[in-house]
């Protein structure tokens, strides 16, 4: 399986300016942004408590 080409690549982006629009644009890719630097601040913190895990089986 082949990987996307710059082809492909312009016919994504002229679809989505299609759909969306040239003016929404910046604010879908500023929520997009802010969406995954929460996810990753999310990941960062998982169980960062700074306790190990116990092991509670019996």
């Amino acid at each position: 399986m082949r990987g996307l080409g710059w082809p492909e690549l312009v016919i994504i982006v002229v679809v989505v300016v299609v759909l969306f629009g040239a003016a929404r644009l910046p604010l879908i890719a500023r929520s997009i942004g802010s969406s995954a630097r929460e996810f990753r601040r999310g990941l960062d913190s998982g169980d960062d408590n700074g306790e190990e895990p116990s092991d509670s089986t019996p």
